[in-house]
Parts: C-alpha cells; sequence; structure tokens
C-alpha cells in the first residue's frame, strides 16, 4: 500500500455553528419557543456571538484556527470572517476534507458543548429537550445529509433530562440512521447521577439494542496552578482520558450490558497498554477484598470489547497495538482545532505507520475499517472504493488553498495568556454547570 492508496474516516472533528442554525432553530422549534431561538450577532466592536436566552457566546479560539499561521493562534480569531470558512460552511468542510484526504468524519459540536450541556444550563426542561432535538435534527439534515457518505452523525445526548429521555432520543436518531451519541465524562457537574450506579441503565440499554455508540470526548480541565503553562492542558488530556476509562472499567455497566459500545474521543492511545496492565494487576491482587468480579475474563479483555480508542499521531501507541488491541484502534484528524494535522494528515499519518510498521490489512483497520464497523458506516454506499482514496480526493481538490494566512482583520493585541484564558473559558461549558 502507498500513502495514496488509503482511506481514511476521522472519527474527531468538530463544526463552528454556522449563523444559519439560527434560522434552522427558529423554523423548527415548537411555536411558543420560537422567540427563545438563539441567534448569532455583530457585537458593536465588530465581533460576532451567540446570543442564547440573554448569554453572549463567543465560539472561535483555538477550536476555530486552521488555515491561519500556527505562529498567530494565540491571537483570538473573533468573527466568522476571521476564521477559515471550513470551520463553519459545510460545502467549504468538505473541500477542506478533500484537499485532506478525509472521507469522512465525527463532528462535535462547539457551542453547545461536547454532550449538549450548554442547554442543560436552563432549568425548563420542555425547553431544553426542544433545544437538544432541533440541534440533532439540525446536525443530521443541514449538515451531513448535504453530503451522504462524507459525514457519520454524531447526536448530543441531552443527558441531564434523565436516562429515559435520552433512551428515548437514542432510539429516535438510531431510526434516522444516527449511532453515535455525544454524552459528558463529567455529568454529576450537572447534577446527572455518575456512572456508577444504575440510574442509567435505560440509556445504555438503548444504546445497546440500536447498536449506537456513547462517545465521550475530552475537552474539560482540572484545577491548574495559577500559573501553569497552556501547553499543559493539551498535554494532559490523554491521562485525563486514562482516568475516566477507569470510571468506565471498574464501574458494573460492561457487565451489565455485554454488547455495548463507547468510545474515547481525542484521548489518545499511548496510555492504553499500560492501563491494562494496570487493570489486570489491580484485578488479580485486590478482587479478594474489593469484590469485583469480571467473570472469566480479565479487566483488559472486557475493555478492549467495548471501548474504542483514538489518535492523531500516535507512534507509541502503533507499536503497542498488540497489547491494545488492533480492533479498537481509529484515526481523527481533529479540525478544525489546534492539534489537528490538517492539510498534511495524510502525510503525518504514513509516516507513524511506517515507523509503527503496520501492515496493509492493520493500516486499512486503524484508518476506515474499524470506524464503519463501529458506526456501521458503509464507505462505499455512495461511491466506489477508488473514489475514496486520499490520491482520488485530493484530485478534486486542486484549486484548494491551503496557504496559511489571516482572515479578516484580527485584534494583534492579544497574547498567549490571554488565548489560554478565552479557551479554557469556552470549554468550562463542558466542565461546570449551573443547572
Amino acid at each position: 500500500m502507498q500513502m495514496d492508496d488509503m482511506i481514511l474516516v476521522s472519527v474527531d472533528d468538530h463544526v463552528v455553528e454556522p449563523p444559519s442554525l439560527g434560522d434552522f432553530f427558529r423554523e423548527n422549534l415548537p411555536a411558543k419557543f420560537k422567540d427563545r431561538a438563539p441567534k448569532v450577532i455583530r457585537r458593536d466592536d465588530g465581533t460576532d456571538a451567540w446570543l442564547i436566552e440573554g448569554k453572549e457566546i463567543a465560539t472561535f479560539g483555538l477550536n476555530a484556527v486552521q488555515g491561519r499561521p500556527p505562529e498567530n493562534w494565540g491571537r483570538d480569531p473573533s468573527s466568522f470572517d476571521q476564521v477559515r470558512p471550513g470551520c463553519y460552511d459545510v460545502h467549504e468542510r468538505i473541500r477542506d476534507m478533500n484537499v485532506n484526504g478525509v472521507l469522512a468524519s465525527i463532528n462535535f459540536p462547539s457551542w453547545p458543548g461536547l454532550g449538549g450541556q450548554f442547554f442543560m444550563q436552563n432549568t425548563d426542561d420542555e425547553f431544553v429537550a426542544a433545544m437538544t432535538r432541533t440541534y440533532n435534527d439540525w446536525h443530521l439534515h443541514d449538515w451531513c445529509n448535504q453530503y451522504p457518505g462524507r459525514f457519520i452523525p454524531l447526536a448530543i445526548s441531552g443527558f441531564t433530562l434523565g436516562a429515559e429521555w435520552m433512551a428515548g432520543e437514542i432510539r429516535r436518531l438510531a431510526d434516522l440512521g444516527c449511532h453515535a451519541v455525544s454524552c459528558h465524562p463529567d455529568g454529576y457537574r450537572f447534577g446527572a447521577p455518575d456512572y456508577h450506579g444504575d440510574e442509567w441503565d435505560p440509556a445504555w440499554k438503548a444504546a445497546e439494542e440500536t447498536g449506537s455508540v456513547i462517545v465521550f470526548h475530552f475537552g474539560g480541565f482540572p484545577n491548574f496552578m495559577p500559573r501553569t503553562p497552556f501547553s499543559v492542558i493539551p498535554h494532559a488530556m490523554p491521562f485525563q482520558t486514562a482516568i475516566f476509562a477507569g470510571e468506565l472499567l471498574w464501574s458494573k455497566i460492561f457487565r451489565t450490558f455485554p454488547k455495548l459500545k463507547m468510545a474515547l474521543a481525542e484521548g489518545g492511545i499511548g496510555w492504553i497498554p499500560y492501563f491494562l496492565e494496570k487493570a489486570d494487576f489491580v484485578y488479580e491482587h485486590h478482587r479478594a477484598w474489593t469484590g469485583e468480579d469480571f467473570g472469566d475474563k480479565l479487566p483488559s479483555e472486557v475493555f478492549r470489547e467495548h471501548v474504542q480508542g483514538c489518535f492523531i499521531d500516535d507512534v507509541t501507541g502503533l507499536r503497542n497495538r498488540d497489547a491494545i488491541g488492533i480492533d479498537m484502534i481509529t484515526f481523527e484528524c481533529d479540525y478544525p482545532h489546534s492539534d489537528s494535522t490538517w492539510p498534511k494528515a495524510p502525510e503525518v499519518l504514513w509516516k507513524s505507520l511506517l515507523a509503527a510498521e503496520l501492515r496493509d490489512d492493520e493500516i486499512e483497520k486503524v484508518t476506515w475499517q474499524n470506524a464503519a464497523r463501529w458506526y456501521q458506516f458503509d464507505p462505499f454506499e455512495h461511491r466506489s472504493r477508488e473514489e475514496c482514496t486520499v490520491r482520488a480526493l485530493r484530485a478534486q481538490a486542486t484549486d484548494v488553498d491551503t496557504t496559511p494566512r489571516e482572515y479578516g482583520d484580527v485584534d494583534h493585541t492579544h497574547n498567549l495568556s490571554q488565548q489560554a484564558n478565552s479557551f479554557i473559558g469556552q470549554q468550562q461549558i463542558n466542565t461546570v454547570g449551573t443547572r
């Protein structure tokens, strides 16, 4: 296999919601909620924000910097004309996917929060439910379905509305072809039960029965020290993922629902081999007094059956693929976030695959087969295999300019500290609830 022969399916990208989403809300929310529909406003200082229930929410920062010079990423873009159109325009997104050789991707939300938790800061459950359903319908119909076969749809779960409501939404969306549901690793921060009890069983049962994947994306942060360097935030993310993975593994979820699938987005894979080794050690040394019982399996075996990991560039993980389990490893691009390897994802990935000495059949699993199986996605439903390769997609994008440049008039007075504060402030939607 050559690099250009690869088929790339990314299980972690993001959408910066376009102003047209406001129109979709106004057109599709129940009549009594239309005057509460979110909308984009242009503020007096020329910046853009979403106006939602009287709150102004900016959706720009390190989550929308691709296409700009890396040395300027610490300078906040603050309006739609200051970010690459592929961040929010689905037609331009396809062009940016083509030039990057990526056939299909999962797109996580921005201002609604990774699990839709921004909606849930409102105490009107009927309004929250309507907003969550309408957002999911927009994502499916106005984003994904405009280009069949190019996106794997992802729903936000509405997790603070309770497990029964979440179960109903999982089933509704599965009937529409959506088999990925984004939940939040820190639901308890929003007043929801933690994942160790049986309160969530209706939701897990619905996901198991529909073959839907519960996806946990990592974007929250622990309490850093006052002078912690900004680099600690992206560096620590995989290790936060590992802590949450332990919460899942030692809960009763996988033992109660033996066919349930979960995914850990943007968490890397290099930590998994020791995580699994340590899990088996703990089980064998402590189960006599902790009462843990995995039946005739080890915790590591159970984890491999239920959990999918993904990586952007992770040679350590790929070299240890046998210890991880080749069938649970998937590729991510993370466009348009600062960690993304766009527009050189094939080159970066190929270098890692060669360094780790993957065979062709292993490359196929990591780059698309595992994702397709996990999310019930057929990459060849709408086009031939030959039309899905890096080579074929890039041939359609010869006019796409990938030269880094500034977009619009950017305020160059912002420094890295301000950018860090802005980024963390945006991500607090993912960690702090007021419900």
